[in-house]
């Protein structure tokens, strides 16, 4: 069996597991809420994986296959997936299709060498890019994308202070620029969609002309994925640089909360705002102020940001998307709008602040 083979069915058994117990979690819920005297108690991953122990891996023996932590870690995962949808932090979980997202999570003894690792059961693998040193990884998740497996580790690391040169800084994220800080540094956005549009056009209307599930029908999906993925890693290595940049230069980032799902719903701006990827830049930023010892204040959504003057305070009644320099009407104050409204963030972040440690120096007295 070829390589490719053995992380498919890994893969494979991933999905299947992740499905299997999704189907029982949504019996235990449609049972709960029709009988709501004699409800059952939700499943764990611990019990998930019993039951999926019980019945079936029996049924299905290609389980005994692959790698035992395959399944348990889907198992983990969909348990988080539930934890975090009665948090309402995510919606309710889906089920998985083959062919996307295929990936899957293993554990136990990993060895790192200089341009391959040796994974539990699958054995030794080549890697293109050159492997860190004197590493020892908890985990590793093996991740498709188009005609490409990746592979990331879990490591621990050391949190390292890095020395800040701005003390505080306001970002506002928006479609013409990607970023504007308070500082007057301005981050463009590469619109790799955008630009690649005409590329994807062809693609998928050569995909459309082929007859579903032929040779070449994979072909050509296959070249549109590759398309997709580019233009993924395009955006993604922007919004790596500058989330990286803010998170190294500066103490405290302040950045609002904005409701992208609800800015997506506009079919005018919808394409220009995913295109953007603001939900990518603010979790990029959440784990990055942790790694180098920064904090991320996020700011109300309904603060009025880009409506209030930066010099005097003045809070205009409507300001229109096409009024890209802001004027006060009370001190006659002109400024760009982005350049306004990250200042505006950045005291906002600031007396959020001082507030919070106003609120923790009360306790400590009390």
């Amino acid at each position: 069996m070829s390589l490719i083979s053995i992380l498919a069915k890994h893969a494979g058994v991933a999905r299947h597991a992740w499905n299997q117990g999704l189907a029982l979690c949504q019996q235990v819920l449609a049972h709960n809420r029709a009988n709501p005297n004699d409800k059952i108690k939700f499943p764990s991953s611990i019990d998930l994986h019993k039951w999926l122990v019980a019945s079936i891996k029996p049924e299905n023996p290609w389980y005994y296959e692959v790698s035992k932590c395959s399944p348990q870690y889907a198992l983990r995962h969909l348990s988080d997936a539930f934890k975090s949808f009665f948090k309402k932090v995510k919606g309710f979980p889906k089920f998985k299709k083959k062919g996307r997202h295929d990936s899957f999570t293993l554990d136990g003894s990993i060895h790192v060498d200089h341009k391959r690792v040796k994974v539990p059961v699958i054995g030794w693998l080549k890697t293109f890019e050159r492997l860190p040193q004197g590493v020892e990884p908890k985990s590793c998740t093996l991740s498709r994308q188009a005609d490409r497996w990746f592979i990331s580790f879990k490591i621990d690391v050391p949190v390292e202070q890095t020395p800040k040169v701005y003390d505080i800084v306001g970002v506002d994220l928006g479609i013409k620029t990607l970023a504007t800080l308070s500082t007057g540094v301005v981050f463009d956005g590469v619109k790799s969609y955008r630009q690649a549009q005409r590329r994807l056009k062809r693609l998928q209307r050569n995909l459309s002309r082929k007859i579903k599930g032929s040779a070449n029908w994979n072909k050509a999906a296959l070249l549109l994925a590759k398309a997709h993925r580019r233009i993924a890693n395009i955006r993604r290595d922007v919004l790596h640089k500058v989330t990286t940049y803010l998170s190294k230069n500066h103490a405290v980032i302040g950045i609002e909360d904005l409701n992208v799902s609800g800015m997506m719903a506009n079919r005018c701006l919808a394409k220009a705002i995913g295109d953007m990827g603001f939900y990518e830049f603010r979790r990029q930023l959440e784990y990055k102020c942790k790694l180098n010892d920064s904090r991320l204040v996020v700011i109300d959504r309904f603060a009025p940001s880009s409506k209030t003057c930066s010099c005097c305070g003045n809070v205009k009644d409507l300001l229109s998307l096409r009024e890209r320099i802001y004027h006060c009407y009370s001190c006659g104050f002109e400024i760009d709008r982005d350049l306004n409204a990250a200042i505006n963030i950045s005291k906002y972040a600031s007396s959020l602040l001082v507030s919070a440690c106003g609120r923790g120096a009360a306790d400590s007295l009390g």
